[in-house]
């Protein structure tokens, strides 16, 4: 690689740079579009400690001693989550713990009550072939409800109407009801919540798999009879114990004050690289801003990840992570050329041994996130999941982006390695 190209290269990646800050933290309209875009920085979801909301937990029992508890209770985790989802609280994380558990937490919502009323007592849905008949199918049997917009089967019009997907034990129960309701005079079946007929629709034919109930609602009805249905398909027994509401002003304070020593600790670990390593650890800091936009975008990007308190306390140790792999391959970078070898070997040759002291460090780093993330609850879960982010991106930046950014700046100066803090020993004879 020659200068020239060299250059052309450096301007690229800081164009990128500043096109990356750009996108994390700006927030601005399309032109011709109605879409206001909001920087990936900004749409990181927050967790309660940060951002306020409601905490419910509840102790769960099994309806049966003849089903699989474990299954059943992610199941009803699976469903608060759709429940909470279609109600619009989109940022609503639903976990177990404690294997009898299961802790909801809403960000930005003051009222517990407006919650419980929307997952609180489960209701009890049966499936009847006659008003007065036993429960043919139960909520047990169903695997997801929710409202949809389709053609109706009596004509080309499109309608507002519920869409009930069944376990594979529900989808034979179902063919069978149906088929027997076509046989009967009015060929209807009639869904009850705890006791009380709330639908009673017409069979025109054997339906496997799932269904689609209409009925003359409008979007807001067939929503509200989806949440209905719904409501009546969880697997357990659910007591809400503890609910409470979590003010945002020390989250807000914390946060505040959280980023402020992340910015200071960047810049003292810049100054630090740069004093210590000359052009190395600038090329080092360089790599590190790639590292903090990275990072941002997977926090933002990643499914059921919330910046908490904890999260952040990962992520500003995860920094630290990130630079102590450049500082073990620039002291082997050091050593080797105080050994006597040219300077691009040494490089090269310092990256080589630089390695496997990363990769293990940072394998016992994962090890331990792994763990807390299997058998930690709530916080610690959060703590684990941030650091985990951070220490493999931390990998990615030491080992590709900084090595690339030393390959690009070593034919720029290949003969003065005083800027890159290297020498070697004066023997005295």
């Amino acid at each position: 690689m020659n200068k020239p190209t060299s250059i052309k290269r450096f301007i690229i990646l800081v164009v990128f740079l500043l096109l990356g800050f750009f996108l994390a933290f700006a927030s601005f309209e399309i032109p011709f579009t109605n879409y206001t875009y909001n920087g990936f920085a900004n749409s990181i979801k927050l967790g309660l400690d940060v951002k306020g909301g409601v905490l419910l937990i509840g102790d769960a029992k099994p309806v049966s001693e003849n089903r699989d508890f474990e299954q059943d209770l992610e199941a009803t985790v699976t469903r608060l989550s759709n429940i909470l989802a279609s109600e619009g609280y989109t940022e609503s994380v639903v976990t177990t713990q404690q294997g009898n558990r299961i802790r909801v937490e809403v960000p930005d919502v003051n009222d517990p009550e407006a919650v419980l009323n929307l997952i609180g007592t489960p209701a009890k849905i049966e499936f009847r072939l006659e008003k007065d008949g036993d429960a043919r199918i139960t909520g047990q049997h169903i695997s997801n409800v929710y409202a949809s917009y389709q053609k109706s089967s009596s004509s080309s019009d499109y309608e507002w109407g519920v869409t009930v997907q069944f376990t594979a034990e529900g989808e034979r129960l179902f063919y069978d009801l149906t088929n027997e309701a076509l046989s009967t005079t009015d060929k209807k079946i009639y869904i009850f919540s705890n006791g009380e007929e709330i639908s009673e629709p017409t069979v025109n034919s054997a339906i496997r798999g799932s269904t689609f109930i209409s009925g003359s609602y409008d979007e807001k009805g067939a929503k509200d009879f989806a949440l209905q249905i719904m409501s009546g398909t969880f697997s357990v027994d659910l007591n809400w114990g503890e609910t409470s509401v979590i003010s945002a002003t020390l989250g807000v304070n914390a946060l505040k004050y959280g980023l402020i020593a992340g910015v200071v600790g960047l810049v003292l670990i810049f100054a630090f690289m740069c004093w210590r390593y000359r052009m190395m650890g600038l090329l080092s800091s360089f790599a590190l801003c790639f590292y903090i936009i990275i990072v941002l975008f997977l926090l933002m990007a990643i499914p059921y990840v919330q910046l908490t308190l904890e999260g952040i306390a990962g992520i500003i140790l995860s920094i630290g992570m990130a630079i102590d792999a450049n500082i073990i391959i620039f002291e082997r970078i050091k050593e080797e050329y105080g050994a006597g070898k040219r300077l691009d070997l040494s490089i090269k040759t310092g990256f080589k041994r630089g390695l496997p002291a990363i990769i293990d460090s940072n394998i016992t780093t994962f090890i331990a996130c792994i763990v807390l993330m299997i058998f930690g609850t709530g916080s610690i879960q959060g703590f684990a999941i941030t650091l985990f982010i951070g220490v493999a991106v931390s990998m990615f930046s030491a080992l590709v982006i900084t090595r690339g950014l030393l390959n690009m700046y070593y034919p720029l100066n290949a003969t003065k390695p005083e800027y890159y803090a290297l020498r070697r020993e004066v023997s005295s004879k």
